[in-house]
């Protein structure tokens, strides 16, 4: 993680946010127009999701990651839900997704958060190596109604 800074999205962020957040996109298979990404922007703007970069040494935005408190009611407790982690391709391996997801763990702790919690795709095999590493696999599935 040598040379990888964490840092929380400002406006002068969003060029490269959008870059990443469309190639985000992209490697899901998503087509994603302008009016989402500034549907999204505005949530980060006023507080409904957070969004942290990942820098490289020069200052360059390689990663990204969206995160939002959720409660939990069994629990009556609280947790973070990490929506999104992205690194940009030609910076995989960097160090940049793990220093994301610690940093989000950190808030968590700070804010008294009980978990953070994501989902990803069973074939994205390189992260899911990843995710072995720095958290517990549940045994929960997930179930979506189209609406």
């Amino acid at each position: 993680m040598a040379g990888v800074t964490i840092v929380a999205a400002t406006e002068a962020d969003r060029s490269a946010w959008n870059e990443l957040h469309a190639g985000f996109a992209a490697f899901y298979g998503v087509h994603q127009t302008d009016e989402m990404r500034d549907r999204v922007w505005g949530w980060i703007r006023d507080g409904a999701l957070e969004c942290r970069l990942a820098l490289d040494g020069s200052g360059r935005p390689i990663g990204l990651t969206h995160f939002r408190e959720y409660i939990r009611p069994l629990l009556a407790a609280r947790g973070g839900f990490l929506d999104d982690l992205f690194v940009a391709p030609e910076a995989r391996g960097s160090g940049a997704a793990p220093a994301l997801i610690r940093a989000v763990a950190d808030i968590g702790r700070e804010r008294g958060w009980s978990v953070i919690r994501w989902i990803t795709r069973d074939n994205n095999y390189r992260a899911r190596g990843l995710y072995d590493q720095l958290a517990t696999r549940t045994d929960w599935l997930t179930y979506d109604i189209a609406l």
